[in-house]
């Protein structure tokens, strides 16, 4: 099968493209032939004129058409796999697969299809009220982009796209990362037979040997809206317990008041110093104050043998689970109370912490392992190319 793949990258490597490398290399393996039609956008971050044009190709881009079609005669793709589309792709192209009679699926990673900023989250709390109001309007009103003219023009494109039903005419099927995720596509009148639930997944090389770890992990971006503010209130008050930080530094407002004698920010951490990152830890911990889609972070502490401690919002719920079935412990979003709880709990109970750490790994074998969502995803691309033909 012949499978392109369209993603407009971000400004920095994110988790959703480490997503897409993954999915592409999951296809290759498996002897699908795949070719990518790719565009970045670094390119705002150059000059004004720059951003503009990403204004103006938010809502059409003749290039990219031009480019896709030209693509299409060549590869002749069987399926497209869309994740990202602004603001240099546009959803524009999606018109150019539909004329060509080729279906779409596309990944969903966050929640731009009904909000503009893509994320539910207003003055760091969840926000759905473009969701309840039906409108992006109060993208504009609130300022959420904490920049107008970035507000006004995310809430314009968005509303173009729905108004035009860009997405809701010519997407065959929505892929979403979690239950909760496809909860609120139905909800903002998305069609529920076209809306799936396919996650992320991890490949496992190897089956960890579970030793008991020295400190508390956290991997990702250093930023207020993953929490991260959240866990060094936790480590202030416990010298007794080390944390350790993977990731780039975002946010510098983080720095103030200094970084306590009990944490250590590693910075960006690949190969064997991310493998000894992982593998040494006790269990990780996320604070998330937005709703996220599928973090990579939980599956690749789990490919380790590490449970984690995450927020019971979003998906995160139904990722980690509840009672017998639970794959780490589960804590108010922002309450500071409940997370020092939870972490405290953990660090102070190695046998229970050690049931999780194994729990964590058979899950993610088994739920969450490549076979399992190629499968998936190859059952889709199949029932819409037969139904094309």
């Amino acid at each position: 099968m012949h499978i392109l793949i369209i993603h407009n990258k971000y400004g920095n490597f994110s988790g959703e493209e480490a997503v897409i490398d993954k999915l592409s290399m999951n296809f290759l393996k498996r002897g699908h032939v795949v070719n990518h039609f790719f565009k970045s956008s670094k390119k705002c971050n150059s000059s004004l004129l720059w951003k503009i044009i990403a204004f103006f190709t938010g809502f059409y881009s003749f290039i990219s058409n031009v480019q896709l079609r030209r693509i299409i005669n060549q590869f002749k793709p069987d399926i497209v796999n869309i994740h990202n589309l602004y603001p240099f792709i546009s959803p524009s192209i999606l018109q150019v697969c539909k004329r060509n009679n080729i279906p779409i699926v596309m990944t969903v990673h966050n929640y731009r299809l009904i909000c503009p900023t893509g994320l539910f989250m207003r003055n760091h709390r969840p926000c759905e009220l473009c969701l309840v109001k039906r409108h992006e309007w109060n993208c504009i009103w609130h300022n959420c982009e904490n920049s107008l003219l970035k507000s006004i023009g995310y809430a314009l494109r968005n509303m173009f796209a729905r108004k035009r039903r860009m997405y809701l005419d010519n997407v065959d099927y929505f892929a979403c990362l979690t239950n909760f995720q496809r909860e609120k596509i139905v909800a903002a009148g998305f069609d529920p037979k076209k809306v799936l639930v396919i996650p992320n997944f991890i490949n496992i090389s190897r089956i960890p040997d579970f030793c008991p770890g020295t400190y508390v992990a956290y991997s990702g971006r250093l930023s207020e809206e993953k929490g991260v503010d959240l866990i060094l209130k936790v480590a202030r008050k416990h010298p007794e317990i080390h944390f350790k930080f993977a990731g780039n530094l975002r946010d510098k407002v983080l720095l103030v008041g200094g970084i306590p004698s009990n944490c250590e920010f590693m910075g960006y951490l690949s190969g064997d110093k991310l493998e000894a990152f992982y593998n040494n830890a006790s269990f990780f911990v996320m604070a998330s104050k937005w709703y996220e889609g599928f973090p990579m972070s939980i599956l690749e502490a789990a490919g380790y043998g590490k449970c984690t401690v995450a927020p019971s919002h979003g998906g995160f719920t139904e990722i980690i689970g509840k009672g017998d079935k639970e794959i780490g412990r589960l804590f108010r979003p922002m309450d500071v109370v409940d997370l020092e709880n939870q972490i405290t709990n953990l660090w102070n109970n190695p046998d229970y912490l050690a049931i999780l750490n194994k729990r964590a790994f058979e899950r993610v074998r088994t739920e969450y392992s490549a076979d399992n969502i190629y499968n998936k995803y190859i059952k889709v691309f199949t029932s819409i190319t037969q139904s094309k033909i």
